[in-house]
């Protein structure tokens, strides 16, 4: 019989890195990029935070939800987290480590949507982004992050 810990630790298959972005200073536009370098504060040229804000990550699967809670199209920009992945539950990861591209982070916890959401989105953007905001995460490892890195165990 398999246990618990076994079970949690395994994921069907690799997540993949769909989408990055930078934002300069806090309110700053979202700068999309292909690549960017994740160090113990952040991804260089993010105003991230050092410790266990030091990254934001969102599930690409949750933007339809969130679409579709809100009636309309949303896109990674106005969510205003540095990276989406596809492929794995990020949820599942939660106080585990996580490979992603050359980088290893620590998944702290949910990322709650902050007031902006409403700002951004319109009425009920704030709601439709709740238990759907992602999680943020340390930096175990420094790397290099990519669209197309996997995501995964380390």
């Amino acid at each position: 019989m398999v246990g618990l810990g076994e079970m949690m630790a395994r994921h069907a298959r690799a997540g993949r890195v769909e989408w990055i972005g930078l934002r300069a200073e806090r309110r700053a536009p979202v700068q999309v990029t292909d690549r960017a370098e994740l160090r113990e504060d952040g991804l260089v040229g993010d105003h991230g935070r050092p410790g266990k804000r030091a990254v934001t990550l969102i599930q690409a699967e949750h933007l339809p939800v969130i679409a579709d809670l809100l009636g309309r199209s949303v896109t990674p920009e106005e969510l205003r987290r540095n990276i989406v992945v596809s492929g794995v539950n990020l949820a599942a990861f939660r106080k585990g480590e996580m490979r992603i591209g050359s980088a290893v982070v620590l998944v702290e916890g949910p990322c709650p949507p902050c007031s902006r959401m409403e700002e951004i989105l319109g009425f009920g953007g704030y709601s439709a982004v709740r238990g759907h905001g992602g999680y943020y995460a340390s930096v175990v490892t420094p790397g290099w992050v990519e669209v197309g890195d996997v995501v995964g165990a380390p």
